[in-house]
């Protein structure tokens, strides 16, 4: 087909890839695509970069890959999902970070979602809110089988998708450092719910995947947990280092 709009991508650039690694960060792009340059000895290269949205092409044992950003949130991530697909991309998986919200989940883990709390409101655009959003059973395999395979401690299990980085996560550190009551206490409820974490863009990606008959999956590093407060340059680099890792090396399951 055609260029999509938003991506500034067409068939011809993206060269019948398949998969696509999906950070939110657009600068994070290039650290996935290098990542795999090093393990695979193989070339990548920026394809394009608009607004949010910048895309890299690499390449494992001859099968093209993708890695295109899609900004915070589900209404950017929806985007980025969408035109991927319409450009005959199967495969989604979020590569990410996370602050968890379970005691025994520390700073550099990495939480595989199996499923998402639909906490945000694009997934609402593509499918009622009792739809589920749920991991695809291939990426959820192929994400274990990459942490067990770079000896990166992981969890499975559900996590809470926020529309929202400050109330919706129950923050305080926000400008008027004031919850809804709506929010007030939600915390609590989710960890007494058995949930892992919270971030923001996977109850979309899952959602939208398995609508399209995709698949879809998500693995987010742990940069912060619950009442920590800031997160640390430290910190981050930990938990995004141990995410892209266990990624790169789920994709040998996936090609």
């Amino acid at each position: 087909m055609g260029s999509v709009y938003h991506l500034d991508l067409d068939s011809k650039k993206i060269q019948g890839a398949k998969i696509a690694l999906l950070p939110g960060d657009p600068f994070r792009c290039q650290i996935i695509a290098e990542a795999i340059s090093d393990v695979y000895r193989t070339n990548n290269r920026k394809l394009a970069w608009k607004r949010e949205f910048c895309t890299y092409l690499t390449e494992i044992k001859g099968r093209k890959i993708l890695i295109t950003s899609t900004g915070i949130g589900g209404p950017s991530t929806s985007i980025a999902v969408d035109e991927l697909a319409q450009l005959g991309v199967g495969t989604f998986i979020r590569v990410g970070t996370t602050g968890a919200i379970q005691d025994y989940i520390n700073i550099g883990d990495v939480v595989i979602t199996s499923g998402s709390v639909r906490l945000d409101g694009a997934s609402t655009h593509y499918a009622p809110i009792e739809y589920p959003a749920v991991a695809h059973y291939e990426i959820l395999n192929a994400l274990i089988k990459g942490a067990k395979k770079t000896k990166v401690k992981y969890h499975v299990g559900i996590t809470a998708s926020s529309a929202t980085f400050y109330p919706g996560e129950e923050r305080s550190d926000s400008f008027k450092q004031y919850i809804l009551k709506r929010f007030q206490g939600a915390t609590k409820e989710w960890q007494n719910l058995n949930v892992l974490n919270y971030e923001m863009e996977s109850s979309t990606i899952l959602t939208l995947a398995a609508t399209m008959g995709l698949r879809g999956g998500c693995i987010t590093g742990v940069v912060n947990k619950v009442g920590m407060g800031k997160i640390t340059k430290k910190d981050l680099k930990s938990g995004e280092e141990n995410a892209v890792k266990a990624a790169v090396f789920a994709l040998e399951n996936l090609i």
